[in-house]
């Protein structure tokens, strides 16, 4: 299907059907990735994209982990903390790029301010609801066994709450490339999103379909990846059960 896709595109472009202006030919867009590849402009903006989305995703995860199985452990961050929750989850995230780019910059710190931000309330849900959610016989076997209160997080609180919180950070990684590309283009000077953006303004479309192939294959690539090491880590668990 994506080599139909592809001879298409090219077919209605080379014709006429669809004006260049609106639409490059496919064999331009490949021609305007190589160039700015061979130029050294592509990876450089990739790096620096890779970069704050990495760091924003993975200190979401982290905190957002934590901040969850700990509200499903203790009533008191629950009461803490959900209202806050409920406040701010249907506030859209990409409105926080124009505050945090006030307050820090339009370098790399407001960029992964966005993403973490954006990114944690996803996380701290699937990691709330899937602790809650784990069997109380298993809790109460446990604890009847004279297993530790460390010991049942780490051997059954986590290991049962795994599955939702895998799924939620999944979740998680792709609205984390939505931010990054927008906190990118409205403010910023470097990163693939600036680059489409400048491509663009500057009348260069096939430079701009090749930013925009290049962060959809990043995503892509991201969530193959992470789906792989979903799969291994429920694979483990599931043989540590047996």
């Amino acid at each position: 299907p994506l080599l139909y896709l592809v001879a298409a595109w090219e077919l209605v472009t080379a014709s006429g059907v669809v004006p260049e202006m609106v639409l490059p030919r496919f064999s331009d867009v490949v021609a305007a990735w190589g160039r700015l590849m061979l130029s050294g402009e592509l990876p450089a903006h990739a790096a620096s994209s890779i970069w704050r989305e990495a760091a924003g995703f993975s200190l979401s995860v982290i905190f957002g982990t934590t901040v969850g199985i700990a509200m499903a452990r203790f009533r008191t961050l629950r009461d803490l903390f959900e209202p806050l929750l409920r406040l701010l989850f249907p506030l859209p995230k990409s409105a926080l790029i124009p505050i945090l780019i006030v307050w820090l910059g339009i370098g790399h710190a407001s960029k992964v301010a966005v993403i973490f931000l954006g990114c944690i309330l996803p996380v701290i849900v699937s990691s709330f609801n899937g602790a809650r959610g784990v069997d109380r016989h298993l809790v109460w076997s446990a604890l009847i066994m004279g297993t530790g209160r460390r010991k049942l997080l780490w051997k059954v609180i986590i290991p049962g709450a795994l599955p939702d919180i895998l799924s939620g950070t999944r979740l998680a990684l792709a609205v984390s490339f939505v931010l990054l590309v927008g906190a990118e283009m409205l403010a910023g000077n470097t990163g693939l999103g600036f680059l489409t953006y400048f491509l663009g303004e500057a009348g260069d479309l096939a430079g701009m379909f090749a930013a925009i192939f290049t962060l959809t294959l990043l995503g892509f690539l991201a969530d193959r990846l992470y789906l792989r090491l979903m799969r291994r880590v429920l694979i483990w668990q599931r043989e540590g059960q047996e």
